[in-house]
Protein backbone atom coordinates (compact mmCIF):
# COMPACT_ATOMS: atom_id res chain seq x y z
CA UNK A 1 0.00 0.00 0.00
CA UNK A 2 1.35 3.30 -1.02
CA UNK A 3 0.86 6.47 0.92
CA UNK A 4 1.87 9.85 -0.68
CA UNK A 5 0.91 13.10 -0.09
CA UNK A 6 -2.12 15.00 1.19
CA UNK A 7 -3.75 16.03 4.63
CA UNK A 8 -6.11 12.58 3.65
CA UNK A 9 -3.17 10.86 4.52
CA UNK A 10 -4.59 10.63 7.99
CA UNK A 11 -7.09 8.08 6.98
CA UNK A 12 -4.51 5.54 5.69
CA UNK A 13 -3.77 4.84 9.34
CA UNK A 14 -7.71 3.86 10.15
CA UNK A 15 -7.95 1.81 6.18
CA UNK A 16 -4.30 -0.06 7.79
CA UNK A 17 -6.43 -0.69 10.81
CA UNK A 18 -9.57 -2.16 9.08
CA UNK A 19 -7.19 -3.85 6.80
CA UNK A 20 -5.25 -5.51 9.50
CA UNK A 21 -8.44 -6.69 11.43
CA UNK A 22 -9.96 -8.11 8.31
CA UNK A 23 -6.52 -10.39 8.77
CA UNK A 24 -5.25 -8.58 5.51
CA UNK A 25 -1.75 -8.59 5.75
CA UNK A 26 -0.09 -4.83 4.80
CA UNK A 27 3.20 -3.70 3.40
CA UNK A 28 3.44 0.14 3.21
CA UNK A 29 5.58 2.47 0.60
CA UNK A 30 5.61 5.77 2.47
CA UNK A 31 6.54 8.87 0.23
CA UNK A 32 9.16 11.65 1.51
CA UNK A 33 5.99 13.95 1.06
CA UNK A 34 3.56 11.44 2.81
CA UNK A 35 5.82 11.41 5.66
CA UNK A 36 5.32 15.17 5.92
CA UNK A 37 1.54 13.73 7.59
CA UNK A 38 2.42 10.46 8.87
CA UNK A 39 5.01 9.03 10.22
CA UNK A 40 6.58 5.69 9.25
CA UNK A 41 6.70 4.57 13.23
CA UNK A 42 3.00 5.13 12.86
CA UNK A 43 2.11 3.02 9.50
CA UNK A 44 4.89 -0.39 11.38
CA UNK A 45 2.20 0.16 14.50
CA UNK A 46 -0.95 -0.65 12.87
CA UNK A 47 -0.07 -2.88 9.89
CA UNK A 48 2.61 -4.72 12.21
CA UNK A 49 5.07 -4.86 8.77
CA UNK A 50 8.80 -2.95 7.88
CA UNK A 51 7.73 0.62 6.28
CA UNK A 52 9.75 0.78 3.26
CA UNK A 53 10.58 4.42 1.69
CA UNK A 54 13.77 4.77 -0.06
CA UNK A 55 14.42 3.64 -3.44
CA UNK A 56 18.05 3.67 -3.25
CA UNK A 57 18.23 2.24 0.65
CA UNK A 58 21.16 -0.71 -0.03
CA UNK A 59 19.53 -2.40 3.17
CA UNK A 60 15.91 -2.84 2.01
CA UNK A 61 17.12 -3.58 -1.79
CA UNK A 62 19.07 -6.29 -0.24
CA UNK A 63 16.16 -7.61 1.85
CA UNK A 64 13.44 -6.93 -0.42
CA UNK A 65 14.10 -5.70 -3.76
CA UNK A 66 11.62 -2.88 -5.47
CA UNK A 67 10.61 -5.51 -8.11
CA UNK A 68 9.93 -8.32 -5.53
CA UNK A 69 7.92 -4.71 -3.45
CA UNK A 70 6.08 -4.63 -6.22
CA UNK A 71 5.27 -8.01 -7.53
CA UNK A 72 4.95 -9.87 -3.67
CA UNK A 73 1.28 -8.36 -2.85
CA UNK A 74 -2.34 -9.21 -4.05
CA UNK A 75 -2.86 -5.75 -4.23
CA UNK A 76 -1.39 -2.50 -4.70
CA UNK A 77 -3.25 0.21 -3.36
CA UNK A 78 -2.78 4.14 -3.53
CA UNK A 79 -4.70 5.62 -0.65
CA UNK A 80 -4.83 8.67 -0.74
CA UNK A 81 -3.40 9.11 -4.61
CA UNK A 82 -2.51 12.31 -5.05
CA UNK A 83 -2.77 14.43 -8.42
CA UNK A 84 0.75 14.06 -9.12
CA UNK A 85 0.98 10.29 -8.59
CA UNK A 86 -2.18 9.72 -10.91
CA UNK A 87 0.25 12.23 -13.66
CA UNK A 88 2.58 9.69 -12.98
CA UNK A 89 0.98 6.48 -13.29
CA UNK A 90 -0.60 7.68 -16.38
CA UNK A 91 2.69 8.41 -18.05
CA UNK A 92 4.62 5.73 -16.84
CA UNK A 93 7.21 8.27 -14.81
CA UNK A 94 9.22 6.02 -12.27
CA UNK A 95 10.75 8.26 -10.16
CA UNK A 96 10.48 7.36 -6.31
CA UNK A 97 10.55 3.46 -4.44
CA UNK A 98 6.39 4.17 -4.94
CA UNK A 99 6.08 5.32 -8.33
CA UNK A 100 8.81 2.46 -9.44
CA UNK A 101 6.72 -0.17 -7.54
CA UNK A 102 3.74 0.67 -9.25
CA UNK A 103 4.93 0.57 -12.70
CA UNK A 104 7.02 -2.68 -12.01
CA UNK A 105 4.29 -4.02 -10.65
CA UNK A 106 2.29 -7.11 -12.17
CA UNK A 107 -0.57 -7.32 -10.18
CA UNK A 108 -4.05 -5.22 -9.77
CA UNK A 109 -3.59 -1.68 -8.61
CA UNK A 110 -6.66 -0.17 -7.02
CA UNK A 111 -6.49 4.17 -6.26
CA UNK A 112 -8.51 5.75 -3.81
CA UNK A 113 -7.76 9.99 -5.21
CA UNK A 114 -7.99 12.82 -2.98
CA UNK A 115 -7.20 16.51 -3.60
CA UNK A 116 -8.60 19.91 -4.22
CA UNK A 117 -12.09 20.19 -5.85
CA UNK A 118 -10.86 22.15 -8.83
CA UNK A 119 -7.36 19.60 -9.30
CA UNK A 120 -9.92 16.83 -9.42
CA UNK A 121 -12.14 18.07 -11.90
CA UNK A 122 -9.36 19.85 -14.06
CA UNK A 123 -9.09 18.03 -17.87
CA UNK A 124 -5.71 16.78 -17.18
CA UNK A 125 -6.50 15.06 -13.86
CA UNK A 126 -9.92 13.52 -15.44
CA UNK A 127 -7.84 12.56 -18.57
CA UNK A 128 -5.17 10.56 -16.85
CA UNK A 129 -8.05 8.77 -14.77
CA UNK A 130 -9.59 7.40 -17.43
CA UNK A 131 -6.17 6.13 -19.52
CA UNK A 132 -5.73 4.41 -15.65
CA UNK A 133 -9.47 2.61 -15.78
CA UNK A 134 -8.60 2.08 -19.38
CA UNK A 135 -5.49 -0.05 -18.29
CA UNK A 136 -7.34 -1.75 -16.06
CA UNK A 137 -6.92 0.05 -12.50
CA UNK A 138 -9.36 0.64 -10.15
CA UNK A 139 -10.85 3.71 -9.14
CA UNK A 140 -12.44 4.49 -5.73
CA UNK A 141 -13.89 7.57 -6.90
CA UNK A 142 -13.54 10.48 -3.82
CA UNK A 143 -16.09 11.93 -1.79
CA UNK A 144 -17.75 15.50 -1.57
CA UNK A 145 -17.59 17.72 0.95
CA UNK A 146 -15.59 20.62 2.59
CA UNK A 147 -12.00 20.57 2.51
CA UNK A 148 -9.10 21.51 4.70
CA UNK A 149 -8.51 24.36 2.24
CA UNK A 150 -12.04 25.58 2.54
CA UNK A 151 -13.64 24.64 -0.73
CA UNK A 152 -16.34 21.74 -0.92
CA UNK A 153 -17.00 19.61 -3.74
CA UNK A 154 -15.64 16.09 -4.78
CA UNK A 155 -12.10 15.48 -4.17
CA UNK A 156 -12.47 14.00 -0.19
CA UNK A 157 -10.56 10.48 0.06
CA UNK A 158 -13.64 7.98 0.30
CA UNK A 159 -14.06 6.98 3.78
CA UNK A 160 -12.07 3.85 4.67
CA UNK A 161 -14.60 1.14 4.96
CA UNK A 162 -15.81 2.27 1.42
CA UNK A 163 -12.01 1.36 0.35
CA UNK A 164 -12.00 -1.26 2.41
CA UNK A 165 -15.24 -2.69 0.55
CA UNK A 166 -13.20 -2.17 -2.94
CA UNK A 167 -10.58 -4.23 -1.78
CA UNK A 168 -12.30 -6.64 -0.57
CA UNK A 169 -14.43 -7.18 -4.19
CA UNK A 170 -10.67 -6.71 -5.63
CA UNK A 171 -9.29 -9.68 -3.68
CA UNK A 172 -12.36 -11.35 -3.97
CA UNK A 173 -12.17 -11.77 -7.77
CA UNK A 174 -10.50 -15.55 -8.06
CA UNK A 175 -12.52 -16.54 -4.61
CA UNK A 176 -14.75 -19.07 -3.13
CA UNK A 177 -17.47 -17.57 -4.41
CA UNK A 178 -16.27 -16.65 -8.09
CA UNK A 179 -18.76 -18.14 -10.79
CA UNK A 180 -21.43 -17.64 -8.12
CA UNK A 181 -24.36 -15.29 -8.82
CA UNK A 182 -26.59 -14.17 -5.52
CA UNK A 183 -29.10 -12.17 -4.70
CA UNK A 184 -29.88 -10.03 -1.91
CA UNK A 185 -32.47 -8.23 -0.33
CA UNK A 186 -31.77 -5.74 2.16
CA UNK A 187 -33.86 -2.74 3.85
CA UNK A 188 -37.27 -2.39 4.59
CA UNK A 189 -40.08 -1.55 2.42
CA UNK A 190 -42.43 1.17 2.59
CA UNK A 191 -46.27 0.57 1.79
CA UNK A 192 -48.34 3.35 1.42
CA UNK A 193 -51.50 4.28 2.95
CA UNK A 194 -51.82 7.87 0.91
CA UNK A 195 -49.28 9.55 -1.00
CA UNK A 196 -47.89 11.24 2.88
CA UNK A 197 -48.44 8.27 4.83
CA UNK A 198 -46.31 4.74 4.90
CA UNK A 199 -46.45 1.32 6.60
CA UNK A 200 -43.18 0.87 7.79
CA UNK A 201 -40.40 -0.32 10.08
CA UNK A 202 -36.91 0.15 11.64
CA UNK A 203 -34.55 -1.87 9.67
CA UNK A 204 -31.66 0.11 8.36
CA UNK A 205 -30.01 -2.32 5.73
CA UNK A 206 -26.79 -2.16 7.17
CA UNK A 207 -27.05 -6.09 7.56
CA UNK A 208 -28.47 -6.65 4.22
CA UNK A 209 -25.74 -4.69 2.37
CA UNK A 210 -22.63 -5.95 4.59
CA UNK A 211 -23.68 -9.71 3.48
CA UNK A 212 -24.30 -8.34 -0.52
CA UNK A 213 -20.75 -6.89 0.36
CA UNK A 214 -19.09 -9.63 1.78
CA UNK A 215 -20.31 -12.07 -0.72
CA UNK A 216 -18.91 -9.66 -3.94
CA UNK A 217 -15.45 -9.88 -1.62
CA UNK A 218 -14.91 -13.78 -2.16
CA UNK A 219 -15.86 -13.61 -5.66
CA UNK A 220 -19.70 -13.79 -6.02
CA UNK A 221 -21.36 -11.77 -8.72
CA UNK A 222 -24.04 -10.09 -6.44
CA UNK A 223 -27.56 -8.73 -7.30
CA UNK A 224 -28.76 -6.08 -4.39
CA UNK A 225 -32.58 -5.10 -3.74
CA UNK A 226 -33.32 -2.69 -1.04
CA UNK A 227 -35.84 -1.05 -0.21
CA UNK A 228 -35.35 2.75 0.94
CA UNK A 229 -32.09 3.11 3.10
CA UNK A 230 -29.78 5.99 4.31
CA UNK A 231 -26.44 4.30 3.71
CA UNK A 232 -24.14 3.93 0.42
CA UNK A 233 -24.79 1.47 -1.84
CA UNK A 234 -22.03 -1.22 -1.47
CA UNK A 235 -19.20 -1.24 -3.70
CA UNK A 236 -19.16 -3.29 -6.78
CA UNK A 237 -22.76 -4.90 -6.23
CA UNK A 238 -25.25 -4.09 -8.90
CA UNK A 239 -28.10 -2.55 -6.35
CA UNK A 240 -31.54 -1.77 -7.18
CA UNK A 241 -33.71 0.26 -5.38
CA UNK A 242 -37.56 -0.46 -4.42
CA UNK A 243 -40.17 1.15 -2.37
CA UNK A 244 -42.88 -2.02 -1.76
CA UNK A 245 -42.78 -5.50 -1.23
CA UNK A 246 -44.42 -5.84 -4.72
CA UNK A 247 -41.72 -3.84 -6.82
CA UNK A 248 -39.02 -6.11 -4.48
CA UNK A 249 -40.85 -9.13 -5.56
CA UNK A 250 -40.20 -7.95 -9.56
CA UNK A 251 -36.44 -6.77 -8.81
CA UNK A 252 -35.54 -9.75 -7.43
CA UNK A 253 -38.11 -12.25 -10.39
CA UNK A 254 -36.18 -9.76 -12.91
CA UNK A 255 -32.56 -10.48 -10.94
CA UNK A 256 -33.22 -14.88 -11.43
CA UNK A 257 -31.70 -17.03 -11.90
CA UNK A 258 -29.29 -17.05 -9.77
CA UNK A 259 -27.64 -19.79 -7.16
CA UNK A 260 -27.78 -18.13 -4.01
CA UNK A 261 -30.53 -16.09 -2.57
CA UNK A 262 -29.99 -14.47 0.97
CA UNK A 263 -33.57 -12.83 1.78
CA UNK A 264 -32.21 -9.88 4.60
CA UNK A 265 -34.59 -7.48 3.76
CA UNK A 266 -37.23 -6.86 6.99
CA UNK A 267 -40.24 -6.84 4.54
CA UNK A 268 -43.78 -5.45 5.23
CA UNK A 269 -46.06 -7.94 5.86
CA UNK A 270 -48.79 -6.16 5.08
CA UNK A 271 -50.18 -3.23 2.94
CA UNK A 272 -53.26 -0.92 2.78
CA UNK A 273 -55.66 -2.80 0.86
CA UNK A 274 -56.69 0.19 -0.79
CA UNK A 275 -54.30 3.40 -0.86
CA UNK A 276 -55.90 6.52 -0.50
CA UNK A 277 -55.21 9.14 -3.89
CA UNK A 278 -55.29 12.20 -1.46
CA UNK A 279 -53.91 12.50 1.63
CA UNK A 280 -56.72 11.51 4.66
CA UNK A 281 -57.94 14.25 6.56
CA UNK A 282 -58.37 14.39 10.01
CA UNK A 283 -62.04 15.38 10.92
CA UNK A 284 -62.50 15.66 14.38
CA UNK A 285 -64.14 11.99 14.15
CA UNK A 286 -63.00 8.62 15.09
CA UNK A 287 -59.62 7.79 12.78
CA UNK A 288 -60.21 5.73 9.31
CA UNK A 289 -60.54 2.03 9.48
CA UNK A 290 -56.97 1.12 8.31
CA UNK A 291 -57.67 -2.17 6.46
CA UNK A 292 -54.71 -4.26 5.51
CA UNK A 293 -54.29 -6.86 2.68
CA UNK A 294 -51.34 -9.42 2.66
CA UNK A 295 -48.01 -8.55 0.48
CA UNK A 296 -46.11 -11.39 -1.66
CA UNK A 297 -44.05 -13.88 0.20
CA UNK A 298 -40.91 -13.32 -1.13
CA UNK A 299 -38.69 -15.98 0.60
CA UNK A 300 -41.62 -18.23 0.35
CA UNK A 301 -41.58 -18.00 -3.29
CA UNK A 302 -37.67 -17.83 -4.16
CA UNK A 303 -37.61 -21.32 -1.75
CA UNK A 304 -41.02 -23.17 -3.46
CA UNK A 305 -39.56 -25.86 -5.49
CA UNK A 306 -39.04 -25.22 -9.69
CA UNK A 307 -36.37 -24.79 -12.17
CA UNK A 308 -35.39 -21.60 -10.85
CA UNK A 309 -35.07 -21.98 -7.34
CA UNK A 310 -31.53 -21.02 -5.86
CA UNK A 311 -29.28 -23.82 -4.89
CA UNK A 312 -29.27 -22.00 -1.22
CA UNK A 313 -31.79 -19.91 -0.17
CA UNK A 314 -31.43 -18.20 3.55
CA UNK A 315 -34.18 -16.62 4.75
CA UNK A 316 -33.88 -13.94 8.21
CA UNK A 317 -36.52 -14.24 11.28
CA UNK A 318 -36.87 -10.93 13.31
CA UNK A 319 -38.37 -12.22 16.29
CA UNK A 320 -39.15 -10.84 20.10
CA UNK A 321 -40.04 -14.06 21.75
CA UNK A 322 -38.95 -17.81 21.16
CA UNK A 323 -36.72 -17.34 18.85
CA UNK A 324 -35.59 -21.01 18.28
CA UNK A 325 -38.97 -22.42 18.04
CA UNK A 326 -40.30 -19.87 15.91
CA UNK A 327 -37.51 -19.53 13.66
CA UNK A 328 -37.45 -23.14 12.80
CA UNK A 329 -40.88 -22.93 12.23
CA UNK A 330 -40.79 -20.12 9.55
CA UNK A 331 -37.81 -22.09 8.31
CA UNK A 332 -39.94 -25.31 7.33
CA UNK A 333 -43.09 -23.14 6.33
CA UNK A 334 -41.39 -21.41 3.90
CA UNK A 335 -39.10 -24.41 3.05
CA UNK A 336 -35.59 -22.26 3.02
CA UNK A 337 -32.57 -24.05 3.84
CA UNK A 338 -31.42 -21.28 6.46
CA UNK A 339 -32.95 -19.44 8.56
CA UNK A 340 -30.79 -16.39 10.37
CA UNK A 341 -32.86 -15.56 13.47
CA UNK A 342 -32.27 -12.59 15.88
CA UNK A 343 -34.11 -10.99 18.80
CA UNK A 344 -35.34 -7.21 18.03
CA UNK A 345 -37.33 -7.16 21.27
CA UNK A 346 -35.89 -4.05 22.35
CA UNK A 347 -35.46 -0.30 21.93
CA UNK A 348 -32.46 0.35 19.56
CA UNK A 349 -31.59 -3.60 18.72
CA UNK A 350 -33.72 -3.29 15.40
CA UNK A 351 -31.25 -1.08 12.79
CA UNK A 352 -28.44 -0.69 15.41
CA UNK A 353 -24.33 -1.34 14.84
CA UNK A 354 -24.34 -4.88 15.92
CA UNK A 355 -26.26 -7.98 15.87
CA UNK A 356 -26.50 -10.93 17.56
CA UNK A 357 -27.82 -14.46 15.43
CA UNK A 358 -28.67 -18.01 15.64
CA UNK A 359 -28.34 -19.95 12.45
CA UNK A 360 -30.55 -22.37 12.02
CA UNK A 361 -29.86 -25.51 9.45
CA UNK A 362 -31.10 -28.59 8.77
CA UNK A 363 -28.31 -30.03 10.61
CA UNK A 364 -29.25 -27.74 13.44
CA UNK A 365 -28.99 -24.65 15.69
CA UNK A 366 -25.67 -22.36 15.88
CA UNK A 367 -25.90 -19.65 18.26
CA UNK A 368 -23.14 -17.02 17.31
CA UNK A 369 -22.03 -14.37 19.99
CA UNK A 370 -22.29 -10.65 19.13
CA UNK A 371 -20.63 -8.91 16.40
CA UNK A 372 -20.67 -5.66 14.31
CA UNK A 373 -22.61 -6.74 11.35
CA UNK A 374 -19.68 -6.54 8.80
CA UNK A 375 -18.51 -9.39 10.76
CA UNK A 376 -21.25 -11.15 10.87
CA UNK A 377 -21.58 -10.68 7.32
CA UNK A 378 -18.13 -11.95 6.84
CA UNK A 379 -18.80 -15.16 8.69
CA UNK A 380 -21.88 -15.83 7.08
CA UNK A 381 -20.16 -15.10 3.44
CA UNK A 382 -17.59 -17.68 4.31
CA UNK A 383 -20.39 -20.49 5.30
CA UNK A 384 -22.46 -19.90 2.52
CA UNK A 385 -19.03 -20.85 0.33
CA UNK A 386 -18.25 -23.44 2.61
CA UNK A 387 -21.87 -25.04 0.69
CA UNK A 388 -20.77 -24.25 -2.77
Amino acid sequence: MAVVSGIAAYKALELIRLLSKAECGVVTVLTKAGAEFVTPLSLQALSGQKVYSDLFSLTDESEMGHIELSRAADLVVVAPASADILAKMAAGIANDLATTVLLATDKRVLVAPAMNVRMWQHAATQHNVSILQARGVLIVQPDAGPMACGEFGPGRLAEPPVILAAIAQALGAGGPLAGKHAIVTSGPTHEPIDPVRYLGNRSSGRQGHAIASAMAALGAKVTLVTGPVAIPDPLGVATTHVETAAEMLAAVEAALPVDIAVCAAAVADWRAANEAPQKIKKTGEAPPALQLTENPDILRWLAAPGPLRPQLVIGFAAETENLESNAAAKRARKNCDWIVANNVGGTGIMGGADNQVTLITAKGVERWPLMDKQELARKLAARIAEQQ
